[in-house]
Parts: structure tokens; sequence; C-alpha cells
């Protein structure tokens, strides 16, 4: 129990970070950078950091056979979510893109039952069930979308994209993040993903608007927070809590996002109370309880 209270705890405070971190990024790509400027920003970032932060750790050997696995998760899970995350955001809001990555945990339900052979309760699929409609209820009802009807399919399908690559990355990552400690996944999928991103920085980060003179405090806050937080911080609890959960349980909390991501909307005027937000936060909540939630088994 205490090992998943952990995990619980990890993966929380990772969405927490990932809810926050997507109106930061809408911020980032109205103004001052592209979403492959941003990605490679912070697979160059994350690839330093974590590699450095290793360097006061014991060194944990990585099996050949398992690289693969980490390539390819990495490109998935990093640069591919990324790019697709950041991309996203130039087409629709932060509201609608949440919500949309909210149909994650149906997708790692199924892929999960497909190759990991999890076992699905009817509990357990009630409870997600009920979680996306909270997801749902927002699209459905919400009134401010704050996305350009021009490009509202391109948003859409970037945000689907995104869902599925992410969804992948972490039914593909689960055995791998339970053999290692989160710092050498984090760091060896960070490289791969540098290494991917790096013919792009050529072309790129001399045209990112932030790392000229026009710049701003404001927009090095923003920068800072998607570097030290959601691409440091929540990237080392993500294989944390693989480490510790079901993917499928991990995925849940996803649904976390779309209602942090309601809530700084509305609290920086991008969005406006309605009834349906709260409602929405009840359903999301009673499904996380619904997953995660196992009876102790009683000793005498």
């Amino acid at each position: 129990m205490k090992e998943k209270q952990q995990g619980l705890l990890a993966i929380l405070t990772a969405n927490t970070i990932f809810g926050l971190n997507i109106p930061v990024t809408k911020a980032l790509m109205d103004t001052w950078m592209t979403p492959m400027g941003y990605t490679v920003t912070r697979m160059f970032f994350g690839v330093l950091i974590f590699w450095f932060i290793g360097l006061f750790l014991s060194k944990e050997k990585v099996n050949k056979k398992d690289f693969p696995i980490i390539f390819v998760g990495g490109l998935m899970g990093f640069i591919g979510t990324q790019f697709l995350f950041s991309q996203a955001l130039q087409y629709t809001s932060p509201v609608t893109f949440s919500l949309l990555m909210a149909l994650t945990p149906v997708v790692v339900l199924a892929l999960s039952t497909i190759f990991l052979k999890e076992v699905v309760s009817v509990k357990k699929i009630i409870g997600i069930l009920i979680s996306i409609t909270g997801a749902i209820l927002i699209i459905v009802l919400g009134d401010s979308d704050g996305s350009e009807s021009g490009n509202a399919f391109l948003g859409i399908l970037f945000s689907v994209l995104c869902v599925f690559c992410y969804a992948g990355y972490l039914v593909m990552t689960r055995k791998v993040s339970m053999k290692y400690q989160p710092v050498t996944i984090a760091k060896w999928m960070f490289l791969v993903s540098a290494l991917a991103a790096f013919p792009f920085s050529f072309s790129e980060l001399d045209h990112q608007v932030i790392f000229s003179g026009e710049s701003n405090l404001m927009a090095y806050s923003f920068l800072a927070f998607a570097l030290l937080f959601s691409t440091t911080l929540a990237f080392f609890l993500m294989p944390y809590a693989l480490k510790r959960l079901e993917a499928s349980t991990v995925s849940i909390f996803m649904n976390l996002q779309p209602i942090i991501a309601s809530i700084v909307a509305v609290v920086v005027g991008q969005d406006y109370f309605t009834w349906d937000k709260p409602l929405a936060v009840i359903l999301v909540v009673i499904g996380v309880y619904m997953v995660t939630y196992k009876k102790r088994s009683v000793k005498v």
C-alpha cells in the first residue's frame, strides 16, 4: 500500500503540473515560440538536467534488449507527444486540448488489454467511463472555446494524435519503467529525443522570439516553468508512478488536467464559470476513486 500511495502521489503531482503547463504553453505558442522550437528546447534541457542528476546517483546498467523500447518510447512519449502537444495548442484552446487528452485512458485501456494482458474489472471500466463523461460534459456544454474556427479541425487532429502517441508511450514503457530507476529512464529517453531533435535546432532556435531582445520577464517565467516543472519534475515522476501503478491507473489521472486547465482559464479570464465545470470535477473524482480504490484484506 505504501508503494501504491507513493505512485498515486507522484502521478497526481505530475498531472497537476501538466495541467498548469497547458495554458503556459499556449501563451508561449501565441507569441514567443514555435512548436518545434519549444520541443527542441525542452529536449535539450531535459538531456542536460537528467544526465547531470545521474552523475550524483549510482550508475544503473541498462540491458541491451531494453534499448529499442527506450528508443521508441522516447520518440513517442517525449519528442512526439511534446511536438503534437505544442502544435495542437497553436490551433485550439488549452481547455479543449486538455479535454481531448482525457480520452487517453480509453486508448490505454484498450492497448493494455491487448498487449499487456491487464485484467480490467467492470468497476474500473465504469470508473473510466464516468470520468470521461465529466470531461465530455465540458466539451458539449462549454460555450467558450478560444480556438480559431478555420483551424479548429487541425487542433482536434493534432490533439487526437497526441492522445495515441502518449497512450502508446505509457503502455510500451510500462515494463521497462518497473525495471529501472526514474532518472535512468528519463536520461536515456531525453538523449534519444535530443538526438532526434538536433537536426531541427539549426533552423528553429535562431527564430524564437523568446531568445531575442524582444522577450520579457513573463515569457522567461513561462519557459522556466515548462523546463523546470513540466520537463524535469513531471517527467521524473511519470516513470516513478509507472513502476508502482498499472498503466490504466496512471492514465486515468490525466482526467485531472482539463479540470486544472479550466480552473486556470477561469482565473486568468480565458474562460467563464458555468455549472457544468464543477459537475465535471465531481464525475472525474468519482471515476478516479473507482479505478484506484481496492478493499484491504482484513487479517484475523
